[in-house]
C-alpha cells in the first residue's frame, strides 16, 4: 500500500483538476469520490484511494489559506479602526494612574512623621492631630490598586478620603504658625518642605491622569474606533472631579456691616474746631 501511494502522481490529473477543483468543492458537501468522477473519468486509478488522499491535502491547505486570509483581514481591520491607538492610550492611562497613587501614598507616608514631630509642641491641639490621624486611617481603608483602574464610585470614595486628609493637613500647618518653637524645629521644617513638594507632585500627576483619560474616552467614542472599542470590550474610564465642587456650587453669602457706619458721625457734620485762646 505504501508503494502505491508513492507511485501515485497527482500531476497526471492535476491539469484537469486545477481548472475544475474549486467548482467541485463549492458544489459538494463532502469530499466524496462522486465529486471527482466527472473530472477524470478515464484516469485508470482507484478512486477510493487516490481521490480521498487528494481531497484531504486540498482541504488542509485551503483551511490554512483561509485562516491566513482571515488573520490578515482582521489585522488590517483592527489597525484601520484605531485598535493600536486605543492600546497606546490605555497604557498611558494606566501609567498615569499608577503615578498618581504613588504620589498619594508618598503623602500618606509623611503623615505619621509630621504628627510625631508636632506632638510634643501642640499639647493643646489634640483635636487637630486626631483629625489628621483619622483622615490618614480612612485613606488606608479605601481599597485601590495600581494595577486596575477603579470604577467611578471607587474613585469618588478615594478622592473624598484624600480631600479630607489634605484639609486636615492644611489645618495642622496653619495651627503650627502659632508655635514659634515648632516652626524653628529643623525636623518639622524638613517635613513641611517634603509635604509641599508632594502636594505639587500630586497636582501634576492628577493633571496628567485627567488629560490621558480625556484623550482615551474621546477616542473610543468616535467613529470608527467606537466599533473597535465595542467589539474588544473597552469601556469609558472614570476621571477625577473638582475637589471643591460643593464650595463652587454654593451660593455666596454677602453681608454688609452697617453698624460701624451708623455710629460714626458724618465728616460733613463734624463740629468746627474751636480757636485757640489768645495768649
Amino acid at each position: 500500500m505504501h508503494k502505491f501511494y508513492k507511485n501515485v502522481h497527482i500531476k497526471q490529473i492535476g491539469r484537469t483538476l486545477t481548472s475544475r477543483l474549486f467548482a467541485k468543492f463549492t458544489r459538494c458537501n463532502d469530499f466524496s469520490v462522486n465529486a471527482f468522477t466527472s473530472v477524470c473519468p478515464k484516469s485508470g486509478y482507484d478512486y477510493d484511494i487516490v481521490f480521498p488522499i487528494h481531497s484531504l491535502w486540498v482541504a488542509t491547505n485551503m483551511k490554512r489559506f483561509f485562516g491566513l486570509m482571515s488573520a490578515l483581514m482582521l489585522a488590517v481591520f483592527l489597525s484601520g479602526c484605531g485598535y493600536n491607538q486605543i492600546q497606546t492610550l490605555d497604557e498611558q492611562v494606566k501609567a498615569a494612574w499608577s503615578e498618581t497613587l504613588n504620589q498619594y501614598q508618598r503623602r500618606a507616608d509623611l503623615v505619621p512623621k509630621i504628627v510625631a514631630s508636632v506632638n510634643a509642641y501642640m499639647v493643646n491641639e489634640r483635636e487637630v492631630l486626631t483629625q489628621v490621624t483619622e483622615a490618614r486611617s480612612k485613606v488606608g481603608s479605601v481599597q485601590i490598586s495600581a494595577d486596575t483602574i477603579p470604577t467611578q464610585e471607587q474613585l469618588q470614595q478615594y478622592q473624598a478620603a484624600q480631600n479630607q486628609l489634605g484639609s486636615a493637613l492644611s489645618r495642622l500647618i496653619a495651627v503650627s504658625e502659632n508655635y514659634p518653637q515648632l516652626k524653628a524645629d529643623a525636623l518639622f521644617r524638613d517635613l513641611n518642605a517634603q509635604l509641599e513638594g508632594t502636594e505639587n507632585r500630586i497636582a501634576t500627576a492628577r493633571g496628567r491622569y485627567i488629560k490621558d483619560v480625556q484623550a482615551y474616552n474621546t477616542l473610543i467614542r468616535q467613529f470608527p474606533t467606537l466599533i473597535t472599542a465595542k467589539v474588544m470590550g473597552y469601556q469609558v474610564k472614570p476621571n477625577f472631579g473638582t475637589d471643591n465642587q460643593d464650595e463652587i456650587m454654593r451660593n455666596p453669602e454677602v453681608k454688609f456691616d452697617t453698624g460701624a457706619s451708623t455710629n460714626r458721625a458724618p465728616a460733613g457734620n463734624a463740629a468746627p474746631a474751636q480757636p485757640a485762646p489768645a495768649q
